[in-house]
């Protein structure tokens, strides 16, 4: 037995003494399937009575399991098809390690059928809609041959939430549309890495999408000439529609969203240049816009004298710059700005494991806590503010809080993410939907903005799957439903951060848990495993029990006697995984059976 399987086997021991009587799902519909447990008489049954078997391979705390019982075996339609043809066989994989090692690359719940011989006609991985569901069981019973090709890789559909069909497919063409292929980019006048059309290129490549992946390393690779070689950090943009004619001002923004956008470049695609990329970004943060304290400031000047083209200047090294001088830096320290960058920097300590850039965040974040801090869970601008508050900052915040939690696992961040959530909720929501960017009673009123939406609803969505809070999952559909709205959604160029937002609310995202004590070198291990996984819609946790249950604990782990991290994807769930190589091997793109 593997040592896997000799894991399982001790998980069984543990869970026998401690787990409830199994209970049959809910029936929905009318509809009851009368499972069986034991394989032996249900392959004599299925012989007797010319059926085939239908294997239920489940987990007592794997969530998607759940789902497949209220689901697609609590469905009428498919309840009757296997009454009418098949012998159910449900079986605990807890219970039988040698069918969960035999299975266990399928995650669960797996789903095998077989013929009364006992070869397999049909396999499924995690969970299956009742309507498809329904299709292989028809088909089986009109064709009983083992799939072909079955398990090929096939691109996986990205989910779909609130956007109409047709709203959705205009977004798609203008994503392809507004690439510039020769260049790589927007095909604008002015250049500049669009985070948003990377990022949905990254998530589309991972589900299999090569075409997708070669559109973000192409912009990746072509944004680079905007970095600058003497002190590293980002320029605004480049004009003349290519990357050689570079405005040389540096926005704390901009370094924020390339520095996130990077990090996660190289955690989907493992490229030197990406690291680099965050590196000199760094870099730049570190030497001119951070401030003694650890806040950041929030520009730097693109000339050394005021209108005059500095271009000769920036082609000189470090020092002959230095020589003449070093443009002026704006030293205005706003929790907008600070927000962006601390969340960049958690993001980057999350997927390159880099602790230094955990206490840069962890550091910026306390001291926006410290002087910009408003009662209720907000956030002002500056130190004074002339109207507001103001949605970005205190969105700015949350998200970079969340960010946080996902990086460090200490659950104050998560606290403190929920109570920025709650006041922008009460400060800023607006009818019939989407959330405005200031609250305001001066003549000029304050309206939604799409980018601002676009960033609530997927920081309000995710944060309700860590928190379990149903009004923090409303909100994230209130901002979606202004977003869903054709007349915003189709009002510029492209705009595939609406996509994403769509995409996420549909879905609960990719669900990494390790279960062991904090002070465990090994758990450490397997929580940066988890961390390293590329997925920008991901719910990581370190339950450690001596901190009490888990903020949403949706999700009910076995017992067990050493460290492990447990997988969920949007269909299945891993087996506990002991080694953090194993993490990656079980998050390879799922696979699909081919036609019967």
């Amino acid at each position: 037995m593997n040592k896997l399987g000799t894991f399982a086997a001790a998980v069984l021991l543990a869970c026998l003494a401690s787990r409830p009587a199994f209970a049959e799902p809910a029936a929905h519909d009318g509809a009851r399937i009368a499972w069986m447990h034991d394989d032996t008489a249900a392959f004599a049954r299925a012989k007797e009575e010319h059926r085939f078997v239908l294997l239920y391979l489940e987990a007592v705390w794997c969530h998607w399991c759940h789902v497949m019982d209220e689901k697609t075996y609590g469905n009428a339609v498919v309840a009757g098809l296997v009454n009418a043809h098949y012998v159910p066989l449900r079986i605990d994989q807890d219970l039988r390690p040698d069918l969960s090692n035999r299975y266990k690359d399928y995650g669960w719940p797996a789903t095998i059928i077989f013929a009364v011989d006992g070869s397999e006609l049909a396999k499924r991985q995690g969970y299956v809609p009742a309507d498809e569901f329904a299709e292989l069981l028809q088909a089986i019973v009109k064709n009983p041959v083992p799939e072909t090709a079955a398990h090929v890789a096939t691109k996986t559909a990205a989910p779909t939430g609130t956007l109409s069909a047709a709203a959705r497919d205009e977004l798609i063409k203008r994503h392809h549309d507004s690439y510039d292929a020769t260049l790589g980019g927007l095909t604008t006048t002015q250049k500049f890495l669009d985070r948003d059309s990377v990022e949905y290129a990254l998530i589309a490549g991972q589900r299999g999408d090569a075409d997708e992946t070669a559109m973000a390393r192409k912009t990746l690779d072509a944004a680079r000439a905007l970095f600058d070689p003497a002190w590293g950090g980002v320029y605004q943009y480049s004009t003349h529609s290519d990357w050689q004619h570079p405005h040389y001002e540096k926005l704390a923004t901009v370094q924020a969203q390339y520095l996130r956008i990077y990090a996660l470049g190289y955690s989907a695609l493992h490229a030197d240049e990406d690291r680099s990329a965050v590196l000199s970004i760094r870099r730049y943060l570190d030497a001119f816009l951070k401030s003694p304290d650890g806040a950041f400031y929030v520009s730097q000047d693109a000339d050394l004298k005021p209108g005059e083209h500095s271009g000769d200047y920036f082609a000189l090294d470090d020092a002959e710059r230095r020589a003449r001088g070093v443009p002026r830096v704006d030293t205005h320290v706003y929790a907008l700005q600070n927000g962006q960058i601390a969340e960049a920097l958690a993001t980057w300590a999350e997927v390159g494991g880099d602790a230094d850039a955990l206490a840069e965040s962890r550091r910026a974040a306390e001291w926006m806590l410290a002087h910009r801090a408003l009662p209720g869970g907000g956030f002002r601008h500056d130190e004074k503010d002339a109207a507001g508050p103001y949605l970005g900052d205190t969105l700015a915040m949350g998200r970079a809080f969340l960010a946080l939690y996902r990086a460090s696992a200490e659950r104050v961040w998560l606290e403190r993410a929920s109570a920025a959530a709650d006041f922008i909720e009460k400060n800023f929501r607006t009818t019939p939907a989407g959330y405005v960017s200031a609250r305001s009673n001066g003549p000029i009123a304050s309206l939604p903005q799409i980018e601002e939406n676009i960033a609530l609803a997927r920081y309000a969505n995710l944060l309700s799957r860590y928190t379990g809070k149903a009004e923090q999952h409303a909100t994230a559909q209130h901002a979606m439903r202004y977003l869903a709205d054709p007349a915003v959604a189709l009002a510029s160029l492209t705009e595939p951060g609406v996509l994403i937002a769509d995409a996420e609310i549909a879905v609960e995202p990719l669900h990494l848990t390790v279960v062991g004590a904090k002070s465990d070198a090994r758990a450490a291990e397997l929580f940066a495993g988890v961390q390293r996984a590329f997925a920008p819609y991901k719910r990581i946790e370190w339950w450690d029990r001596s901190e009490g249950p888990l903020p949403n604990p949706d999700v009910a782990y076995p017992p067990i006697k050493q460290p492990a991290a447990f997988v969920c994807t949007d269909r299945r769930c891993s087996l506990p995984i002991l080694d953090a190589g194993r993490i990656a091997e079980f998050l390879v793109p799922e696979t699909g059976a081919a036609s019967r």
